[in-house]
């Protein structure tokens, strides 16, 4: 057996094996007028479900969740900053000062650069 599907100004044949069948048995429930082409000229895939948002769902606004790595690693301070601990100070210490591991004890405050993204993911935006 041979399909015929138009697939960007082209023709392509399709023939029947054993790994096909469950492909064809996909675009049965597709059928318009005995034609498929307008299904795959809308982009429609075996196995992606296209259909429409089921109307238990319909009206309902998605859960904004903050993301958990990023409440465990920012802190906000009273007045607004956004505070981080340093990197570095896990291990290897021997070969590194006593000046610059004292300097890694304290937060650091995080860029103006990068405001605007760890808001977004503590949802302060």
């Amino acid at each position: 057996m041979i399909i015929l599907m138009k697939s960007r100004d082209e023709l392509v044949f399709l023939r029947e094996n054993r790994q096909f069948f469950n492909y064809l048995l996909t675009f049965a429930s597709r059928f318009k007028n005995g034609s498929i082409t307008e299904e795959v000229q809308k982009g429609w895939r075996p196995g992606v479900n296209t259909s429409k948002v089921s109307q238990k769902n319909k009206g309902t606004m998605p859960k904004v969740k903050t993301n958990s790595s990023a409440k465990k690693r920012f802190k906000v301070t009273a007045t607004g900053k956004i505070t981080h601990q340093k990197s570095f100070k896990r291990h290897i210490l021997t070969k590194k000062s006593t000046k610059r591991k004292r300097g890694m004890r304290i937060d650091g405050v995080v860029a103006k650069s990068n405001m605007n993204f760890v808001q977004r993911l503590l949802r302060l935006k």
